[in-house]
């Protein structure tokens, strides 16, 4: 592979302008496709077969009308401060709900004067929407037509707000990736003490991304996608472009350092360097792809989304970037006769001087950073995950007001409503569903059951129930399954669906399979370390690592998110449990930054202990020449992960936070410390390998050594040819 990718990086480096106008007609297309075809994304989640869906598809096909699937809107009506919904209030909100009533894609709307939805007090009520179609099939007029309708009662001196999934906000990161851009920046000026140089990765990330998120959007056009798909993506792809390309760039600039003419340079950087970003990438891929073995539909699209954003990280790192050092020539270093960093006499380095000091103190730097991180990790022992709700919309968002509206005027179960659905023998739904609804208001945790409502054919009912606490508390979880478990006569059926119950029902199978996962991927990180560093302790070792790394992750994810540390400080209005699919997809991004780094950093040492260098000279060495590059990529991939804290969303907040404090641990704290302290201890026994599984096992030339070595013979070769014979005497 590496003498295929020296062969591209010439190539692309000679016929720059043919590869760089192919990449910007790419990005063109996508642009344009983007623009013309792109459709709405949802925030709706949902799984096939999870009991919530079964019962929404059981009343698809005998309660049609009642539009289990459909798009839903609450719409929060609360009197002036000291006032009450008065007769003229009255009218202004019957006017709303006549209106709404008229909006084509309606299938029904509830009058709280009707229904009673108003609150003891008389100050709040609230009316709800229910759409023919799910919210991704509604159209900006269908919003328009509800904004129309509210905007009625507003002028009438209520104040109105509205929410469910019918009301969506597009997640957006706002300044988040200029900021990290900004300070990835300035972690690539300090570290190349080059502007060309550094704006390279930058130029390479933002077209990738551009690319990336266009193809995305593309997509909606075919298929219904989440609306965190492409946010995600964004924030994966532009990591990971501008690392790849920083260790590419690295490459060249060292290969330039040596006197090697600019097109060998980049044949050299890409056959090496390139043939770890390969494999780097290739584990972020299959990492990310491998969640859809978890069978959960709206998963697999996030993940094949981003892992195509990465496999095209790593397409531009090979062919773009090589073209745009074709444009750069030697200019990508401060001066033209720049010694070697990695040549002999070469000044130690910082990162040479840390690892100096962990190699004499193995013992103390190991149980550091292991109880470090075990101390973090503490709070994952109360890991609980649920799924996004009005509840965690941005605190100046209307489905976050007519939230707080609905709880404080009526109390939280109100914002979690349930829908049990009754199926009985024809004619006899009505008369069970009041027993049913007789037995529920004997449970624990449950504020109202409405009266049930049955089918023209008297087989299937609904009865709506409240519960006393709110969508995420434990409480109202523990009475759906309560709820389901509910003895009933033969040929009776109970199930409870709405959005709460969809909602745990989602959290409910990720949770199953997190497990499941994590073998898979731990499993798979010990197969490709094996074929990578011939040995079986430092895969181990890495395993390891890298458990330790998520361990932490989600205790810190935990400490904030759901305990409340340091809320204020990042900005989280509201603490609850963890974004359900958080934790898989941490999962799978901490695997592949972990071979990331892994893989730059321990080859070297590995190449020096080939090489007959002792264990530890080795490690110094290794650690020396990949040390100063995986800092820079960790800042970078935290300034970029970082940066989307800064959103409004909930869910944004915590991946960012969480991606973020991925690269902390395992860059910093597991590469940085716990990798050379272990490889010290190990010693020379850390490259045992059975000589039966070495014979087994393909030889995978990471760093291309024997690119390399072709390269010198014919370097000697060459040379020899232009030797001139002795003369004969």
């Amino acid at each position: 592979m590496a003498s295929l990718l020296y062969r591209l990086g010439r190539f692309a480096f000679r016929r720059r302008w043919l590869v760089t106008l192919a990449w910007l007609a790419v990005l063109a297309a996508t642009l344009v496709g983007a623009a013309t075809l792109s459709k709405p994304t949802s925030g709706a989640f949902s799984i096939p077969g999870t009991p919530a869906q079964q019962a929404i598809d059981l009343l698809r096909e005998r309660f049609p009308q009642a539009s289990a699937g459909g798009a839903t809107a609450r719409i929060v009506f609360a009197a002036p401060d000291g006032q009450t919904l008065t007769a003229e209030r009255r009218a202004a909100i019957e006017r709303v709900v006549a209106d709404l009533r008229n909006s084509p894609q309606v299938a029904s709307v509830t009058d709280p004067f009707q229904t009673r939805a108003v609150n003891p007090a008389g100050t709040v009520g609230y009316a709800q929407a229910t759409y023919k179609v799910p919210a991704i099939g509604l159209t900006d007029s269908d919003r328009a037509a509800l904004d129309t309708a509210v905007g009625t009662a507003r002028k009438a001196g209520l104040t109105v707000e509205t929410g469910g999934d019918a009301v969506q906000v597009r997640p957006h990161a706002g300044a988040a990736e200029v900021i990290g851009l900004a300070v990835a920046a300035v972690v690539l000026v300090i570290t190349f003490g080059s502007l060309v140089a550094a704006g390279l990765p930058l130029l390479t990330g933002v077209l990738g991304i551009g690319i990336g998120v266009s193809a995305i959007s593309l997509a909606t056009h075919f298929t219904d996608l989440s609306a965190t798909t492409s946010t995600l993506a964004m924030m994966l792809g532009l990591a990971v472009a501008i690392d790849y390309a920083l260790f590419i760039v690295s490459r060249y600039r060292h290969e330039i350092a040596l006197g090697r003419d600019p097109q060998e340079a980049a044949g050299r950087a890409v056959g090496t360097a390139g043939s770890a970003v390969v494999f780097a990438g290739l584990t972020v891929v299959i990492a990310l792809a491998g969640l859809a073995v978890v069978g959960i539909p709206f998963l697999t699209q996030m993940g094949v989304a981003a892992a195509g954003t990465v496999a095209l990280a790593v397409l531009i790192a090979l062919t773009l970037l090589p073209a745009l050092l074709g444009f750069a020539g030697a200019r990508v270093i401060p001066g033209r006769h720049e010694r070697d960093p990695e040549g002999a006499g070469a000044r130690p380095t910082l990162g040479t001087r840390w690892v100096r000091a962990i190699v004499r103190r193995p013992v103390t730097a190991l149980l550091a950073a292991v109880i470090g991180l075990g101390v973090v990790a503490v709070p994952a022992l109360d890991l609980r995950l649920g799924m996004p709700n009005d509840g965690t919309a941005a605190p100046d968002s209307t489905q976050r007001k007519a939230y707080d509206l609905l709880a404080a005027g009526f109390g939280p179960g109100f914002n979690a409503p349930l829908t049990v659905v009754v199926d009985a023998p024809a004619g006899t739904a009505k008369a069970t569903a009041d027993q049913v609804g007789q037995r529920i208001r004997g449970l624990a945790g449950v504020a109202v059951v409405a009266p049930a409502v049955t089918n023209p054919a008297g087989d299937t009912a609904i009865l709506t129930v409240i519960p006393a606490a709110g969508p995420a508390a434990a409480a109202t979880e523990n009475l759906v399954h309560t709820i389901r478990a509910l003895d009933t006569p033969a040929g009776v059926g109970i199930g409870a669906t709405g959005p709460t119950a969809v909602n745990l029902d989602i959290s409910s199978k990720l949770a199953d399979a997190l497990l499941p996962y994590l073998t898979l991927v731990v499993g798979l990180a010990f197969v490709l370390l094996t074929l990578v560093f011939r040995s079986l302790l430092v895969p181990l070792k890495a395993t390891v690592g890298f458990l330790l790394s998520v361990a932490a992750t989600f205790g810190a994810v935990v400490a904030v998110f759901q305990w409340g540390w340091l809320a204020d400080l990042l900005g989280v209005q509201q603490t609850g449990p963890v974004i359900s699919f958080l934790p898989i997809f941490l999962i799978g991004i901490v695997f592949g930054l972990a071979m990331d780094y892994q893989v730059f950093l321990v080859t070297r040492m590995r190449e020096e202990h080939v090489h007959g260098a002792a264990s530890r000279p080795a490690i110094i060495s290794g650690f020396g020449h990949g040390a100063r590059v995986v800092t820079a990529a960790a800042l970078i991939m935290m300034s970029v992960f970082f940066g989307f804290i800064l959103a409004d969303e909930a869910i944004i907040k915590s991946i960012g936070f969480g991606l973020g404090v991925a690269v902390l641990f395992d860059a910093i704290v597991v590469r940085m410390v716990l990798v050379p302290a272990v490889m010290t201890l190990l010693g020379r026994a850390a490259w045992w390998l059975p000589r039966w599984l070495d014979r087994a096992l393909p030889d995978v030339d990471v760093e291309g050594e024997k690119l390399l070595h072709r390269l010198s013979q014919d370097a000697a070769a060459e040379s020899g040819a232009r030797t001139p014979e002795p003369a004969l005497r």
